[in-house]
């Protein structure tokens, strides 16, 4: 790649690079010398390490917007690769046994970290779905939520648990050199962006100035700082950390190429979500388009990638408009109706009760822990394990038995409260 060094780094400093020449083959297009996509994620390297201008930046991330590079799988798939390898060092030997000696195996789900994240973006300011289904699956499953603060709503999910009452989570505590503790003790983990991607610091400023999105919105829920392989085995054989992942997405066309993103990466387990209204998670009033990966049944070393429609029907519940799960309210707001809905206080029919249960229970699903033929929750489980089969082969209405269950029976609020209990514990 043709990057120059501008003039020599101060002390402690990395010398300044110059993408001039990757500029200039980028725009306009047709350059007969084309940029490569690990040509992109590599001058995109340097953001994250303050060797790039703002100028020259802004100009880069203005050229993959308008050219569409930054919506291209293998583009985003090495940006996300970039990243990783830039973002906080995890001592992975700790992470692994502590999420081994947890023992959360069960179906098809191997007990690994799972997340599930959007890419925001909808303009449907709808309640926290995605982190309030985080938290309820944490009673099964063990839940590495990547997050940050509101860049385009006025709630994050960071922003969100800042508001818990009595007693808010410290989530820039779990660090590095916590988070091996805190698997240890309870199965909900935040990783709070800006702890586990320190690099980004220098590109935040440069995003508010920009009027549009960039590459970072689409980049950032493909870059779990949990998703690691032992380097000594090939990224399409070695187990990630990160077993299984739902990333919900606001635009139709971005779908495929997420699903292509990380299959490119070599994740086993995920599936994309857009609801019909352009909506980054499972739609409450509606279809969602899905994109689910998971192994291929005539050779399960390699991923295949089904495309469906999901429906509420499908889970077993009725539809209900956005305009009665987008209150737009505050994190203070919000952390309310979250509390309420843990402690199982609110109806049975409440739509945004509804909205969360089949997010969830499609976590759930993606996980492989609804392919266990018994139940053994406890805590009142009936063991009536729902069999039946939806679109994509899904056991969509197992999810939601085994959601309600996490509710009613209070142990997505005890994994809530040890995990508030563990954060604070930690010193800052």
């Amino acid at each position: 790649m043709s990057l120059s060094t501008q003039h020599p780094a101060s002390a402690g400093e990395l010398p300044p690079i110059d993408i001039k020449p990757l500029l200039a083959r980028l725009w306009p297009l047709g350059h007969p010398d084309p940029v490569t996509p690990e040509q992109i994620a590599e001058a995109i390297s340097y953001f994250l390490t303050n060797q790039v201008s703002d100028v020259q930046a802004g100009s880069l991330l203005m050229c993959l917007h308008f050219t569409g590079l930054d919506r291209e799988a293998e583009v985003l798939a090495k940006t996300a690769s970039c990243m990783l390898k830039s973002a906080a060092e995890i001592d992975q030997t700790a992470l692994r046994a502590a999420v081994e000696a947890r023992g959360k195996k069960e179906g098809e789900y191997g007990g690994g970290l799972v997340d599930i994240v959007g890419t925001g973006g909808d303009s449907h300011n709808t309640f926290n779905i995605s982190t309030s289904a985080s938290i309820i699956a944490s009673s099964l499953l063990l839940i590495a939520k990547h997050g940050n603060r509101a860049s385009t709503s006025k709630s994050g999910s960071a922003d969100l648990l800042n508001c818990m009452a009595p007693r808010a989570p410290q989530i820039s505590r779990i660090r590095p050199d916590t988070i091996a503790s805190l698997y240890s003790n309870t199965n909900y983990g935040f990783l709070f962006a800006p702890v586990f991607h320190p690099g980004m610091r220098h590109v935040a400023p440069i995003r508010r100035r920009l009027p549009w999105r960039t590459i970072f919105n689409l980049v950032g829920p493909l870059a779990n700082p949990v998703d690691l392989r032992p380097p000594s085995l090939p990224t399409s054989t070695a187990p990630s950390l990160l077993e299984a992942r739902m990333i919900g997405v606001a635009r139709k066309d971005i779908g495929p190429v997420f699903a292509a993103a990380l299959q490119l990466a070599g994740a086993r387990k995920a599936m994309i979500v857009c609801g019909d209204e352009e909506l980054d998670e499972i739609s409450c009033a509606g279809s969602t388009l899905c994109w689910r990966l998971g192994p291929d049944p005539s050779d399960p070393s390699q991923t295949v990638t089904a495309h469906f429609l999901l429906h509420p029907r499908d889970f077993g519940l009725p539809t209900h408009p956005l305009s009665e799960v987008s209150p737009g309210k505050e994190p203070t707001e919000n952390a309310e109706i979250l509390a309420r809905l843990l402690n199982g206080e609110v109806p049975d029919d409440d739509p945004i009760l509804h909205f969360v249960l089949i997010n969830a229970a499609a976590l759930f699903v993606v996980s492989g822990i609804c392919e266990a033929d018994t139940s053994d929750m406890g805590y009142g489980d009936d063991g009536a394990v729902i069999k039946e089969r939806g679109p994509g082969g899904g056991r969509w209405k197992e999810g939601v038995r085994r959601a309600r269950w996490a509710i009613k029976s209070g142990e997505a609020a005890r994994q809530w409260g040890k995990f508030v209990e563990v954060t604070n514990s930690f010193s800052e």
